[in-house]
C-alpha cells in the first residue's frame, strides 16, 4: 500500500513537471497576413480593416493588418513579389502585370469618378481640354483606368496638364483650386468625395459614353454603372466600371486560403456594415474573376458551398 502511494505521488510530480515543461514552451508565432488596400478614405481601406478584424477574430492563428498603399498596380506587385499576402485590384490592370497571384473573390465593382467644382467650367469630359486634371496616384488602378479614358477621348498626351495625386491629396488640390478635376475609381460612396461635398459644392462629370470605346480600345471588362441621387445627394451620372478582386499569392496554403475565402463570404452582411460595397458580395458573382484564374482553396471553398 505504501509502495503504491508513493508510485502515485511520483506520478503526480511527472505530470506536474511535464505540465510544467509543456507550459514554457514558446507559442507558435501566428501567420501574419498583411492587406495591400489603398488610401484611408478609399474603400479598399476600410474594407480591409473590416475584413482584418473578421480573420483575427475567427482565425486566432492569424494575424491580419490592413496597409496603405497606391492601390491596385502596386497591390498586385507587392502580393505577387510576397512582400504582403493579399490585396485589391480592379481587373483592368491584370493583363499588365504578371500571374503570380490567384483570386479570391470578385468583390464589388469600382465606379470612376470624375469630380470637378460646381461652379467651375467643367462640365463633361471634353471640358477638360487644357486644364489640370489628377489621374491618380502612380501605380494606382485610377491612375490607368483614367489615362485610359484620356486617351479615347483625344485628350491624351499634352491636352490637358496631368498631375499625379492620390485621393485624399487630390480632393485638397481641387478645394485648393490647383486641378481643375480629378480622377478617382472606386466602390460608392468613397469617404473622400462625402467629405468633400460637406466642405464644398461639386458635381459628378457623366461618362458612361465611354464604356465602349474603352472596351473595344482596352478591355471588355469594362462597363456602365449609375450613380444615383441617393449616394451623394448630386445629379445622377453613368459611368465607366471595373470589377475588382481580392488577390492573394499563388503560393498561399490552399486551406488557409479555403478559410479566408469561408470568412469574406459568410460575414459579408458585416463588411457591409463596414461598407456598403462590400455589402455586395455573393458567391454566385464572386467566382467571375476573369482574366485571372480562383486560387485552389478559393475554388474548392466556392465548390463546398455549390448546390
Amino acid at each position: 500500500m505504501v509502495r503504491l502511494r508513493v508510485s502515485s505521488a511520483a506520478a503526480l510530480v511527472v505530470a506536474v513537471l511535464l505540465g510544467m515543461a509543456a507550459c514554457t514552451e514558446p507559442a507558435p508565432e501566428p501567420v501574419r497576413l498583411e492587406i495591400a488596400t489603398g488610401s484611408r478614405t478609399g474603400v479598399y481601406y476600410v474594407f480591409g480593416q473590416a475584413y482584418a478584424e473578421i480573420i483575427n477574430r475567427e482565425l486566432p492563428h492569424v494575424h491580419a493588418e490592413a496597409r496603405v498603399t497606391t492601390a491596385s498596380a502596386e497591390n498586385v506587385e507587392l502580393v505577387g513579389g510576397g512582400q504582403m499576402q493579399l490585396g485589391f485590384t480592379q481587373a483592368d490592370i491584370l493583363p499588365t502585370t504578371g500571374n503570380q497571384v490567384r483570386a479570391v473573390a470578385r468583390v464589388y465593382d469600382d465606379l470612376l469618378h470624375l469630380v470637378v467644382r460646381a461652379d467651375g467650367p467643367v462640365r463633361r469630359l471634353a471640358d477638360l481640354r487644357g486644364r489640370t486634371v489628377s489621374v491618380g496616384a502612380p501605380g494606382s488602378g485610377t491612375a490607368i483606368t483614367a489615362n485610359r479614358l484620356l486617351d479615347v477621348a483625344d485628350l491624351g498626351g499634352d491636352r490637358v496638364k496631368i498631375s499625379q495625386l492620390g485621393l485624399d491629396a487630390s480632393a485638397e488640390a481641387l478645394g485648393k483650386g490647383q486641378v481643375d478635376a480629378f480622377f478617382f475609381s472606386g466602390g460608392p460612396p468613397v469617404k473622400a468625395v462625402e467629405q468633400l461635398i460637406d466642405a464644398m459644392p461639386i458635381r459628378l462629370i457623366e461618362l458612361g459614353e465611354w464604356t465602349e470605346p474603352l472596351r473595344v480600345r482596352y478591355s471588355e471588362v469594362y462597363v456602365s454603372r449609375d450613380i444615383p441621387f441617393s449616394v451623394y445627394g448630386l445629379d445622377p451620372i453613368s459611368t465607366v466600371a471595373d470589377p475588382n478582386y481580392l488577390v492573394v499569392s499563388e503560393n498561399m496554403p490552399d486551406d488557409l486560403v479555403y478559410e479566408l475565402t469561408r470568412l469574406l463570404m459568410q460575414y459579408r452582411d458585416e463588411l457591409g456594415v463596414a461598407h456598403p460595397a462590400a455589402g455586395r458580395l455573393n458567391p454566385q458573382s464572386a467566382i467571375a474573376t476573369a482574366p485571372l484564374p480562383l486560387h485552389p482553396g478559393a475554388a474548392r471553398y466556392y465548390q463546398s458551398i455549390k448546390p
